[in-house]
């Protein structure tokens, strides 16, 4: 009998017929699945499970004449039936998930053993279908792309196609080299929204993985008989593997900590990224030289990481400067740890002998310094290793990093590390050493491609493994340092009350003394206490750690001058800033999150960029601006401050300027559209003001997982930036809910990590020039102001609009996930908009189908433009989606949300959570967003001129049916259970259905029904 969700593809054609392996995959899966619920909870569970999915409609949508007779069938399971559906819904899309990650890993391999090259047609389209073409996979979600007819031709979006497409295009290769010297891609993890599945969960992922591709190579063997038990015995294996994952507790067993977030998001590193990142290097290398052979390759570590996880304090009181140390010393013990294994590996490798091969000099020197500073090395080991030099120089080694790893656990108890034994302090010193190796090796005519891994990490990873970010928000620095001039009386009124100009002034004041305005000993309160001490820990950090530690201080919220001078300040009193020379160790990165804030950003930096002291900062100095300025010609007099003997060794890149743009909260605030297009302008207005003062602008991008939180397909969103704003440097955050779906796999990640390198490179370099038409921004501005308006009517104007969030969506309930050390709102703690964070914002709206967020306003505003000139005017528009990446990329998103859209499922949760006497009100706000949903699913038809949502991708579009269709009965449990629980929350509710369980038993049941769809939709905010 074929499986049931299998049976349901077939019914739907989800599946081509070519892809016969990854149909024999999900059946196989499917199969097992079903044998694990037969004997885990029986056959009138799969009856169930049938009876659920026969009451969804072939497209995968809730139907609205069976969704009274589906609720009715659902209402009727006690708890415990409801829980195990939902369960088993739950993991099927966990095991759909692992299986289409897997089966990408193949086709990446694939493509990459494939041989040949691009022909030359398709180079020389690339270039018009990078700006013109439907985004069908070249940066997609992973199910986008696992379908494909030609596994075998080479992608757009890899370095074997990008270097013969610069070069077919004639692009200069003096711009390809100055790009690549310095190209810098940074990708920062962080820990909000903390990922949804378990670490244990997530292991037992991996298992089933391992088993499946065992499975796969014993079915190649099956024909002959001495091998059919071994498929008969993996199967049995996979059948037990999926039992026990059944019988473990999917949900957090308590609030994860910080540092359980940290060893989280540190994991991915542990697993892949750490041994696949040389690959990149070595990807990137081959294919430079296969087309231009004469350039340099970039440095090894042009791809980085930086981490928010256990540093990032906004609104999380649970980030402490204890907290943040204990962090820097993890990251360090899972390097050094990486470290130890590959010199071990080294140690039994590097047998060359004496009696084979030479050594120079430098290494015999070397190996007699090591000997008077390990002598218990050399006395247990230089007979056995007497004619093998590189064994006894890597035990020495060895030893020297074992010693680190000892003194970093002393440091991370709070104890005193051993001083007189030998270390490295840092990995420049460690990978000294390494070099030292390699070029004695080298000159006698050998290589190891284990030891050249080894340099690369080092030069990636450093002792650090990630750099750490510190974020706090703006209204935090001017509190404190208002309590602390009240507390000394500095001023004669309330530091808050001054204006702007006023703070500005003293504080640039302020900022050129060296006399200490903070006392040692702290009498203030914790609150201030709190972002004295986190500078303090940051100085702390760099002396131990090195300035690259962390060396970012991000302020959210940032909306003026004042907000960047007083961490400037705050800096200045924990000894990252010197006045005298106007050289600091730490870069202060305003956050530009709100609408407001995005059209201020303008104004705030032309300001900043006009102070001497900050533009100072900027270029290394004082010093360093009036060399600037000699050697140009330039005779303006800067009269720094009087300068000391003490020496700064600048720790940033002169004259670099982060800026980081805000997603979330500018979605939040004005939706989909308007956030969009305002970030993009900013993009191009902050470029043109660093521009104008000589500095270089690498902006951070802000984004989340979701369309409704800056997510999406990350190889067209990069492509759709303005070129100038890019030029071969960007910074990323990576949400902790997709890190599982881009790191887990090894070829997955990079994949990933090619895919935006290659889209950095091309937009740096492939610049259209579409987004300097004024008349088009014209028109976009005009769309982003009616889209912003019709979505604020809504979510800010409409007086029932809270209510309504509240009532039909699970807020609470997401709430008491144990999946983050974060609170869901903000300090305030009130239950309006303003107070919610981003993330629970679009989980809420996610888990019951409207995402909302995500689309909402754009149909009015397209709507109005085509009012004025409807045949004229739509032509534009298609021609925008052809021609211009930003548009198409807007586009493109929310025609895959609106896919993910099922007002059916929508509407089961306002009829049925709704309070009796709130439900005609809230009907009449259903209607409105229905009514904006199918005006904005027919005006995206028509731009794109498809007959269904998402035919310009095939491959996703049947990804979305099949999802859609097992998501829709979860939803109708997920349903009946809020209604259970809300209703058991009131005394006077009667009736036996809704009185028999326990509210504990309730909410366990809604938490695993919000697990389950946010692993069937793929993301959760």
């Amino acid at each position: 009998m074929s499986s049931l969700l299998y049976f349901f593809a077939q019914e739907v054609n989800i599946y081509p017929a070519s892809d016969l392996f990854l149909r024999h995959r999900l059946q196989i899966v499917e199969e097992l699945w079903e044998s694990v619920l037969r004997q885990e909870c029986g056959q009138k569970m799969v009856d169930l499970l049938r009876q659920l999915r026969d009451l969804c409609s072939p497209e995968g949508q809730a139907t609205l004449d069976q969704a009274s007779s589906v609720f009715k069938l659902i209402e009727q399971l006690n708890i415990n039936e409801a829980i195990r559906a939902a369960r088993a819904f739950a993991l099927y899309f966990q095991l759909i998930n692992i299986i289409e990650q897997d089966y990408e890993q193949r086709q990446q391999m694939t493509r990459y053993e494939a041989s040949g090259e691009p022909g030359t047609q398709e180079i020389a389209n690339t270039i018009s279908s990078t700006n013109s073409e439907a985004s069908s996979g070249l940066g997609a979600e992973l199910l986008s792309k696992s379908w494909q007819a030609n596994p075998h031709r080479k992608r757009q979006d890899t370095f074997a196609a990008l270097f013969p497409q610069l070069y077919q295009l004639n692009v200069p290769p003096q711009q390809i080299q100055r790009l690549i010297s310095q190209l810098d891609v940074q990708l920062v993890f962080t820990a909000h929204p903390t990922e949804i599945v378990r670490h244990t969960i997530r292991d037992k992922q991996r298992r089933v993985v391992k088993l499946l591709q065992q499975l796969d190579i014993a079915e190649k063997r099956v024909e002959n008989p001495d091998y059919a038990w071994e498929v008969a015995e993996l199967r049995e294996q996979l059948i037990q593997e999926i039992r026990l994952w059944w019988r473990t507790d999917e949900l957090h067993q308590f609030k994860p900590s910080v540092l359980d977030e940290v060893d989280y998001a540190l994991h991915y590193f542990q697993e892949v990224l750490f041994d696949a990142i040389p690959q990149l290097y070595k990807r990137f290398k081959y294919a430079l030289a296969n087309t231009f052979p004469w350039l340099e390759p970039p440095s090894k570590n042009f791809c980085k990481f930086g981490s928010w996880v256990g540093a990032d304090r906004d609104g999380n009181p649970s980030v402490t400067p204890e907290i943040t140390w204990q962090t820097a010393c993890y990251q360090r013990k899972i390097v050094l740890e990486k470290y130890i294994q590959s010199v071990k590996r080294l140690i039994n490798l590097l047998s060359v002998s004496l009696h084979w091969s030479d050594v120079l000099p430098d290494l015999l020197e070397s190996l007699e310094i090591d000997q008077s500073q390990l002598s218990e090395v050399y006395d247990e080991l230089a007979l056995r290793y007497r004619q093998e030099p590189y064994r006894l120089k890597m035990s020495y080694v060895l030893k020297r990093l074992e010693n680190t790893r000892d003194r970093n656990l002393a440091l991370y108890n709070r104890e005193t590390p051993k001083t007189e034994v030998p270390i490295y302090r840092s990995g420049e010193e460690f990978l000294a050493e390494l070099r030292l190796i390699e070029r004695n090796l080298a000159e006698t005519g050998l290589n190891c491609q284990e030891l050249e891994n080894l340099i690369c990490q080092v030069e990636i990873f450093g002792f650090n493994l990630t750099c750490l970010d510190i974020r706090q928000e703006s209204s935090r620095h001017s509190d404190a340092l208002n309590e602390i001039l009240e507390y000394f009386g500095i001023l004669k009124c309330s530091y808050n009350e001054l204006t702007e100009a006023e703070k500005v002034a003293w504080l640039v004041g302020e900022l050129q003394t060296r006399r200490p305005l903070i006392p040692a000993e702290l009498p203030f309160s914790p609150k201030t206490n709190d972002i004295i001490e986190t500078l303090r820990v940051v100085r702390s950090l760099q002396r131990e750690f090195g300035n690259n530690i962390c060396k970012t201080y991000i302020i959210s919220m940032c909306r003026q001058v004042s907000d960047v001078l007083e961490v400037l300040l705050f800096a200045k009193e924990a000894g990252l800033y010197d006045p005298g020379t106007a050289v600091g160790t730490i870069q202060v990165v305003p956050l530009f999150e709100t609408v407001e804030d995005l059209q201020r950003s303008k104004s705030v930096m032309q300001q900043l960029f006009e102070l001497p002291l900050y533009r100072a900062l900027l270029a290394g100095g004082y010093a360093a601006i009036q060399g600037d300025r000699q050697g140009t010609g330039d005779q303006e007099n800067v009269s720094p401050p009087p300068t000391s003997s003490t020496s700064f060794s600048y720790p940033l890149t002169p004259n670099l300027q982060e800026v980081m743009l805000g997603y979330s909260d500018s979605n939040k605030d004005s939706g989909f559209l308007s956030s969009n297009w305002e970030i993009h302008k900013a993009q191009k207005t902050l470029q043109r003001i660093a521009e104008e003062h000589g500095v270089t602008l690498r902006i951070f991008h802000g984004r989340g997982g979701s369309v409704g939180r800056g997510g999406g397909p990350a190889y067209e969103a990069i492509l759709a930036q303005p070129g100038h704003s890019i030029n071969g440097r960007i910074k990323i955050t990576e949400q902790g809910e997709v890190l599982a779906s881009k790191y887990s796999l090894r070829d997955l990640a990079l994949y990933h990590l090619e895919t935006m390198t290659t889209a950095v490179i091309q937009a740096s370099l492939l610049k259209t020039g579409f987004d300097d038409i004024e008349p088009w921004n014209e028109i976009m501005e005009e769309l982003a102001v009616r889209s912003r308006t019709h979505y604020r009517s809504l979510i800010y104007e409409q007086p029932d609009f809270i209510d309504f969030f509240h009532q039909v969506t699970p807020i609470e309930e997401i709430s008491l996930l144990q999946i983050s050390s974060r609170p869901a709102r903000r300090p305030s703690g009130k239950k309006d908009l303003s107070s919610l964070r981003a993330i629970p914002w679009v989980f809420s709206w996610t888990q019951t189908r409207f995402l909302l967020p995500s689309w909402y306003g754009v149909g009015t505003a397209l709507q109005e433009f085509l009012n004025e000139e409807p045949e004229e005017n739509l032509q534009l528009l298609r021609y925008f989606y052809m021609k211009w990446p930003f548009f198409k990329m807007v586009i493109s998103k929310a025609e895959m949300t609106l896919a993910k859209v099922d007002l059916q499922m929508a509407r089961r949760y306002v009829e049925e959570l709704s309070d009796p006497e709130d439900k005609p009100r809230f009907e009449k706000l259903f209607a409105q967003i229905a009514s904006e949903y199918y005006l904005t699913r027919e005006l995206v038809l028509k731009i794109t001129e498809h007959q269904r949502l998402l035919d310009g991708d095939p491959v996703l579009q049947r990804s979305v049916q099949l999802r859609n269709g097992t998501i829709v009965p979860l939803g109708f449990i997920q349903v009946s259970l809020l209604k259970r629980l809300r209703q058991s929350k009131n005394i006077a509710t009667s009736g036996v259905i809704h009185s028999r369980y326990s509210k504990g038993e309730l909410l366990r049941g809604a938490l695993l029904t919000i697990n389950g769809i946010a692993a069937g939709m793929r993301n959760t905010g």
